[in-house]
């Protein structure tokens, strides 16, 4: 098969006797059209050079000579994207009438979807009689009742494409906009970050991201109801909106998150400015309804320029930055660094580290030891966690346990270290040493996950040797049937129920009588200080009283000397924990010290008392 010569095609719109234009359409009317391309036979019939018809709409097709009925019947048509053909008297640029044949053909691009119109024009030799009558291509002549009809169906498509139009226009607001705050939501955000993106590896302005994450916000929809989280969801776009310059995109991106895109111009002060003022507006409470709600911001900064090979991410800068400015006592900001992004490829290498870990369930229990302050003997054992890192030896859980907490493997490490508690109590009984109980911290997530329970109904350790603390108290009480199936299980079971961290302003005591725990262990921040410090005596007074009230044993935690020891006996603590008796040893250090003081860690005096920091024989201080 002959291939047809590209020189030969090239010519074929030049000396193609019939002429042609491309117009580009509206997709949602047909009839409105620009025309982009025309051949030379399409310059010649209607007088338009190419230069003149290119841009123009494709109403220079219809003259002053241009019969009504025609006319209305090429909007109609083209209304409907139908195909057609008419004969049609129209007017030359100049004014100089023609007659021809018109034919539209629709055309679509399949990679972008836009809608196109193909119009030839064949102009006919008869000369123009202006009493004859245009003719379609269905042979039929546009007569007053044909007119009639035409006008009435384009009233009615026009009004229908109007109000296609308008709904368009809503979805399209809809789709690009957060329904509660009005703002752009994540999808219009997105798209528009990739075009800001795209903008800056042309060449454009640089530009900043700034991160907004409201603090504490969970506590106002748990304690005021979620239709007050909204007003205060409200309240913040309002004043976003208002900090904000009109060039500025601004979004939500969902729950309690917003975020702003801002060109960076001529300085970053404006930037910082920004930030700033975002920061002291949060520190003004929230008031409606009579009611006031204090709710601050946490806020991140990170600039996309040109220098960047990957501009995209500046989200997970700005991100990051959020977070140090949140670590580091919230209600501030703080501006993306090398430091942080240091940090992140850290964290990032840790997550991998121990997603490996639980897999190869390098996580090992230590213990340190409670005390009854009546006898100075062993009487449990809390059971904390380490991980034994191949490389970097023991590790202790500040190191890791936030990050696998924010990965959701929390559950999984706690149920290794659990694991393992059988055999070595095993290991402890047939040393005939004395350890009466362990103690295990369980996170709220941990105590609603099913499994917790059959995992301690099946481990082979006796309940009634098991001590359960309960930590993050903070919302316990809102926390619903999950939670108190849990304890009442774990109550049915045998098992002793702790809260710890009692007294830092977390844990209530609504949240108290919901749990009713055996054990309160009092946080160690008001142990530590009460030897110089009358008001923390006082405070640790008080919770003591509070716990004895409800029938609760309590356990004072940080203990670090025997002033601090004789004192929480002496406030009514039942037992002693603290770096006093002992730090957080491995399962074999603790057996060896049992064996070593036969579980007599203490001799307690019964007169001593602390008076002016001094260990004193007498009343008590």
């Amino acid at each position: 098969m002959s291939v047809i010569p590209s020189q030969i095609l090239e010519q074929v719109p030049l000396k193609c006797a019939e002429g042609l234009g491309l117009a580009l359409a509206s997709d949602q009317d047909g009839a409105v059209m620009v025309f982009k391309w025309c051949n030379k036979a399409f310059s010649e019939t209607t007088g338009y050079s190419s230069d003149d018809a290119i841009g123009q709409r494709g109403k220079i097709l219809i003259g002053p000579d241009t019969e009504q009925g025609t006319h209305l019947l090429i909007i109609d048509k083209l209304m409907k994207w139908e195909r057609f053909s008419v004969i049609s008297n129209s007017n030359r640029k100049s004014g100089e009438p023609y007659r021809a044949r018109m034919s539209w053909t629709p055309l679509s691009d399949p990679e972008n979807g836009d809608r196109w119109w193909l119009c030839s024009l064949i102009e006919l030799d008869s000369a123009l009689e202006t009493s004859a009558p245009a003719r379609s291509d269905t042979g039929t002549a546009p007569d007053g009742a044909v007119v009639t009809k035409y006008s009435e169906e384009i009233l009615r498509l026009e009004k229908e494409n109007r109000r296609l139009n308008e709904l368009a226009r809503t979805v399209t607001k809809e789709s690009n906009e957060d329904p509660l705050t009005g703002l752009s939501n994540r999808r219009h955000f997105e798209v528009e970050f990739k075009a800001w993106v795209a903008a800056l590896r042309k060449g454009g302005p640089d530009f900043a991201l700034i991160y907004i994450d409201l603090d504490r916000f969970k506590p106002v929809n748990d304690t005021l109801g979620h239709d007050a989280g909204d007003r205060v969801l409200v309240s913040v776009s309002h004043m976003l909106r208002r900090v904000s310059s009109e060039t500025d995109l601004v979004a939500r991106l969902g729950g309690d998150e917003f975020i702003i895109m801002k060109p960076l111009g001529e300085s970053a002060l404006n930037i910082s400015a920004l930030a700033d003022r975002i920061v002291e507006e949060m520190r003004t409470p929230f008031t409606f309804d009579g009611k006031t709600v204090s709710c601050s911001a946490s806020v991140g900064v990170a600039i996309a320029d040109t220098k960047m090979s990957s501009p995209e991410q500046v989200i997970a800068d700005a991100d990051t930055a959020m977070y140090h400015a949140k670590a580091h006592g919230r209600g501030r900001w703080s501006f993306f660094t090398a430091e942080m992004h240091a940090e992140s490829i850290a964290t990032k290498r840790l997550a991998t580290e121990l997603l490996v870990a639980v897999d190869r369930r390098e996580f090992v229990p230590f213990f340190q030891p409670l005390i009854d302050a009546a006898t100075g003997r062993i009487s449990s054992a809390e059971v904390l966690v380490r991980w034994r890192h191949p490389s970097k030896g023991l590790l202790p859980p500040a190191e890791f346990l936030d990050v696998a907490a924010d990965m959701g493997i929390l559950n999984q490490v706690d149920e290794i270290v659990f694991s393992q508690l059988r055999e070595l109590l095993e290991v402890f009984d047939t040393s005939e040493i004395e350890l009466p109980k362990v103690a295990i911290n369980v996170s709220a997530g941990r105590l609603t996950d099913p499994t917790f329970i059959h995992d301690i109904r099946t481990s082979g350790i006796s309940p009634g040797r098991l001590t359960v603390e309960i930590l993050e108290s903070v919302y316990l009480e809102r926390m619903g049937d999950l939670v108190s199936w849990a304890i009442d299980e774990l109550n049915e079971m045998g098992v002793t129920i702790a809260v710890d961290d009692f007294g830092t302003g977390h844990a209530s005591v609504q949240g108290l009588l919901h749990i009713k725990p055996d054990l309160l262990k009092i946080d160690r921040q008001f142990i530590q200080p009460m030897v110089e410090n009358e008001t923390s005596r006082g405070l640790v007074a008080s919770i003591a009283a509070i716990g004895k009230s409800l029938g609760t044993k309590i356990v004072a935690e940080g203990i670090e000397s025997e002033a601090h020891a004789y004192l929480a006996r002496d406030m009514g603590c039942d037992h002693l924990q603290g770096f006093h008796f002992g730090r957080p040893m491995s399962a074999e250090d603790l057996r060896q010290k049992l064996i070593r003081t036969k579980g007599q860690f203490w001799h307690p005096a019964p007169d001593m008392s602390v008076t002016a920091g001094a260990v004193t024989r007498g009343s008590t201080a």
